[in-house]
């Protein structure tokens, strides 16, 4: 008997996931399926397995996003500091609603767990830009900036 050790084709270790997963986002906008199936080829995981980290993460898109990621925090600091309001105030300025991406492919609206700004609320990311203490009025000056 051999003391090789057998693996199961799909069982790796997924070494290096997130970073390839990162990088195809960096290049690609977001993670098609296609793209996940190639990743999950190489790090040698089911595409499920690759799809449930994607997914799992909201910086990494799986579908197609605007050119500038616009992502409301709705956790309960934010939410108690009424973070609805910074969702209609875009909603008014852009035209979009959370989930919604502008006809242009400007702008897409996400709302997200907590970005780790608590102590800004209500807070919001635009692509890796923090902008905290939002109010109605000072949300169309930032899109505008856009």
């Amino acid at each position: 008997m051999s003391d090789e050790k057998k693996t199961i084709p799909g069982s790796g270790s997924g070494a290096g996931l997130l970073p390839k997963l990162k990088s195809e986002v960096e290049q690609k906008g977001y993670l098609s399926r296609e793209t996940m199936a190639g990743v999950a080829g190489r790090v040698d995981l089911p595409l499920n397995s690759v799809y449930g980290v994607a997914s799992f993460y909201t910086y990494l898109p799986v579908s197609v996003v605007g050119k500038n990621v616009i992502k409301v925090c709705n956790c309960l600091p934010c939410e108690m500091k009424q973070a609805s309001v910074v969702v209609e105030g875009i909603r008014r300025e852009i035209g979009i609603g959370p989930g919604q991406t502008t006809p242009d492919g400007k702008f897409t609206l996400e709302l997200v767990g907590c970005i780790g700004a608590c102590d800004q609320a209500p807070a919001m990311l635009i692509n890796d830009r923090l902008y905290g203490n939002l109010t109605a009025e000072g949300i169309a000056g930032i899109l505008k900036s856009y």
